[in-house]
């Protein structure tokens, strides 16, 4: 709780230290939640009197509406139009042509900077939000494109863990100069002349306080309807626009929207991802490697629901059009031999902003991975379980107590030699005394067995104790986990009409990152690979390759990655190579 109080100083700085006792207090109640977003994010949630008051991702905190209600100055704030709400809490970033400017101006921000959204007349935050460009170059780019990335609103699924109480009505803060001023300008209005000419300058901009003038004349009546009309058209312009492109995909069937994708995705390759020097390239790697990159988040190609059934069916049609050419190089496998660069279709493409950015700095980040790998240091320790205790308190030992596999053989051997316990016949055998009985023996055994090996003494121990290992990456501090750590799971899977796949899980345990292992495994055997959920494994993935590529793998893993052979199962399924004639 006090690391949780300096971390919410050091965030927000404004809170004085009552408020901060005030929102995290000493002896009530604060319980911590943790919950999944719908991207599989993990997320830390803080509650406090029944209500979320704080929640964090990826280490960063960020207030809920529920806190920011109580303070609404935390965070600067910008307002929207009511209805745009709804928007929001369905998913929505907040557009620039959905936020109002005030006389006084926008807040000053940077890009990055966490932010409140109120909406228009109340000064009660409803949303937070993460500026995604600072406020000149909101400015500077005409109030248009995507303003803030919203994190959390009022009726969100986090919103609903609280009371669900209806958010307060806070007058916005108006100065005194700032009413004398407007008052002023009503005056001044009511002392001049009609202008002759209602066409305002091309950049002129009719402020907020003038829509709330009486009709003085009919020109300033007719600004005031034209800019409150255009501020609500500008408000929903992004949002009218993205409701655009969902109704005319809502009009079109299903397999009319894959079709679209895939000729989307097919361009966004062309234009982004295929060079010449990549030519030729086998069709299952332009879709696989190329095509399924370019695929927007939340959306997944699936040939069969197209038009076209077949991947290469839709090549033909491309073929057709003159923008490439398939051959089969080989006997049952296509390649893309050319491709027209200079086609209109793809010089025409626009790439969707930020997309190809994106994906460079993920490409990029994968080879940075794969270059400074180096396998982890792994020991294997044991710790002392309730029933070993009495043979390994005489050496200052207890419950938990964590020892490599040297130290147990030197207790046991210290033990044994202490209680005399070395056979004087034969000094290979040890004698069981009461404790090695209790402690090493089944009991069907006890009976039984009055001496032991010293090899049987030191397995038999081991096995009793409870398995941990120690992992030490690269640079960083060791970490030591329960159990034995999993091997890299390879296995081969039929799929159907008698084709193979490759599967691997496990990666992430040895700090391999799997989109980049399918990414550089599909260059080298030119095979499509995927990312899936691994089955009955919480927050893992498995890559999954078509055909036999143990060889391959193993090549990687053993010689590349120096991965020892101990932690790699599966090897041995690898196709066995025939003998050339």
């Amino acid at each position: 709780r006090r690391k949780l109080r300096s971390d919410v100083a050091a965030a927000f700085p404004t809170l004085s230290t009552e408020q901060l006792a005030e929102l995290i207090p000493n002896k009530e109640e604060l319980n911590v939640i943790k919950i999944y977003s719908h991207k599989g994010e993990a997320v830390t949630v803080y509650v406090n009197h029944r209500n979320p008051i704080l929640f964090e991702v990826e280490k960063v905190l960020y207030p809920t509406v529920y806190t920011l209600r109580v303070y609404p100055d935390l965070l600067p704030a910008f307002a929207t139009w009511p209805p745009v709400l709804q928007k929001l809490a369905g998913g929505a970033d907040l557009m620039l042509p959905g936020v109002v400017v005030p006389p006084s101006g926008l807040p000053q921000v940077r890009r990055g900077t966490l932010c409140a959204v109120t909406l228009l007349g109340n000064r009660a935050p409803m949303a937070v939000g993460v500026a995604t460009m600072s406020t000149e170059e909101m400015l500077a780019a005409g109030m248009k494109g995507k303003g803030f990335a919203v994190l959390h609103t009022h009726l969100d699924h986090l919103w609903e863990y609280g009371d669900k109480s209806s958010p307060p009505t806070l007058a916005p803060l108006v100065t005194d100069s700032a009413a004398k001023e407007s008052a002023g300008d009503q005056e001044e209005v009511q002392g001049k002349e009609p202008v002759t000419s209602c066409s305002p300058e091309p950049e002129q901009h009719v402020d907020i306080r003038d829509l709330s003038l009486k009709d003085r004349d009919t020109c300033a009546e007719l600004l005031g309807r034209e800019q409150l009309h255009e501020d609500r058209a500008a408000e929903a312009a992004e949002d009218a626009s993205t409701e655009d492109r969902q109704e005319a995909e809502d009009s079109r069937t299903p397999q009319e929207q894959m079709d679209a994708l895939f000729n989307q995705c097919f361009f966004h390759a062309l234009k982004c991802k295929v060079k010449k020097s990549d030519l030729p390239l086998l069709t299952s790697t332009f879709l696989g490697s190329h095509m399924f990159s370019c695929c927007p988040a939340g959306k997944q190609l699936d040939i069969k629901k197209s038009s076209y059934k077949k991947f290469s069916k839709f090549l033909q049609g491309m073929q057709h059009q003159r923008i490439l050419e398939v051959k089969e190089l080989t006997k049952g496998v296509e390649s893309i031999v050319e491709v027209d660069w200079k086609h209109p279709d793809i010089k025409a493409f626009a790439v969707p902003e930020g997309f190809s950015s994106a994906s460079a700095a993920q490409d990029s980040k994968c080879e940075d991975r794969e270059q400074v790998y180096h396998a982890p240091e792994i020991i294997p320790l044991y710790g002392v379980s309730t029933k070993m205790i009495p043979l390994f308190q005489e050496s200052g030992h207890r419950k938990g107590s964590i020892l490599s596999s040297s130290e147990v053989r030197n207790i046991i051997i210290n033990y044994v030699k202490s209680n005399e316990l070395v056979d004087e016949t034969n000094k290979n055998f040890v004698k069981v005394n009461a404790i090695l009985c209790d402690c090493l023996l089944d009991k069907s055994e006890q009976d039984e067995i009055s001496h032991l090996k010293w090899d049987e003494l030191l397995s038999r121990c081991l096995e009793r104790l409870q398995p941990l290992h120690q992992v030490t990456f690269f640079g960083q501090e060791p970490v030591v986990r329960k159990g034995n750590i999993e091997p890299i799971d390879i296995t081969v899977a039929q799929r159907s009409s008698n084709k193979k796949v490759t599967i691997i899980k496990n990666l992430e345990l040895y700090g391999l990152d799997p989109q980049c292992v399918a990414n550089t495994l599909q260059q080298k055997v030119q095979a499509s690979a995927t990312i899936t959920p691994a089955p009955g494994a919480k927050d893992r993935v498995q890559v999954q390759i078509q055909g036999n590529q143990i060889h391959h793998l193993a090549k990687m893993l053993l010689e590349e990655y120096q991965l020892p052979r101990k932690y790699i199962q599966g090897l041995e399924k690898a196709p066995k190579l025939g003998r050339k004639k």
